[in-house]
């Protein structure tokens, strides 16, 4: 019996240890873990040869030298964004991430760093010029993400056959085979598959929503938000994040 309790003891022992060791080793106070959604071109997205690239990722990784520390970016399902969050796997949503009232409750922000609008893209030859010509229209979008926030505040939201993607490729993908009629998408992401592929889409006229993009901080924590908005200013300042703006999106968009 006696040898019993003495083995239980030294297992127990010994599950503390490892846990406090895998504790230590996931949590690397000189790294910042960034979440995106890796298929959200130009802000965050892999290239040909798979490698992660674009505005945001250039952008975090001037910020992160500022800081004096290392960037990892971490792939998430951008439907949990807060939860990955929250859960400490990732310190920071940072990739086209909308500014709103609704994730205010969430997360902290920065203050926003670029403007952008949802706007609705068809094909080039589609009949389609206005907003108002999609009442019974089949239309697609990405789940959870502004894109849905703003069709579900605009008259149209009664008026569409919506469809929910995963992410915006799967959902430009049947736009191009004609299961959609049209994609609403950030106009940043729509302008960047207009000029890979020309000739292919073209934006309807309006914008549905006007919009700004913001970086994610889990609430409570003032201090990684105050350094992180601390190298924003100085890349402003400097005229890095102008340069990087202008490597990405073809001119200087961020935000003063």
């Amino acid at each position: 019996m006696r040898k019993k309790a003495i083995l239980l003891l030294f297992i127990s022992i010994c599950m503390v240890i490892m846990a406090g060791c895998s504790s230590s080793a996931s949590k690397n106070d000189d790294t910042i873990i960034v979440g995106i959604d890796d298929k959200f071109a130009p802000m965050g997205f892999r290239d040909e040869q798979n490698e992660i690239v674009g505005f945001d990722i250039d952008y975090a990784r001037a910020v992160a030298e500022k800081m004096g520390k290392k960037v990892t970016f971490q792939p998430i399902d951008w439907s949990s964004k807060e939860s990955e969050l929250n859960s400490g796997r990732i310190d920071m949503i940072w990739n086209g991430y909308t500014i709103t009232d609704e994730r205010k409750e969430k997360v902290l922000f920065t203050k926003p760093y670029l403007e952008n609008s949802q706007v609705a893209i068809t094909l080039a030859d589609s009949p389609i010029t206005k907003l108002d010509e999609l009442d019974g229209k089949n239309v697609g979008l990405q789940a959870l993400s502004s894109a849905a926030d703003a069709l579900a505040a605009s008259p149209l939201k009664d008026k569409v056959k919506a469809s929910e993607f995963k992410d915006n490729v799967l959902a430009l993908t049947d736009l191009k085979t004609k299961r959609l009629d049209a994609v609403i998408i950030d106009e940043v992401v729509a302008r960047y598959y207009m000029s890979k592929e020309e000739g292919t889409f073209k934006l309807l006229d309006e914008s549905l929503a006007p919009e700004q993009y913001g970086i994610g901080i889990k609430k409570g924590n003032e201090e990684l938000l105050n350094q992180l908005q601390k190298a924003l200013d100085e890349l402003n300042a400097d005229g890095q994040a102008a340069e990087i703006s202008k490597k990405w999106l073809g001119e200087d968009k961020v935000l003063k």
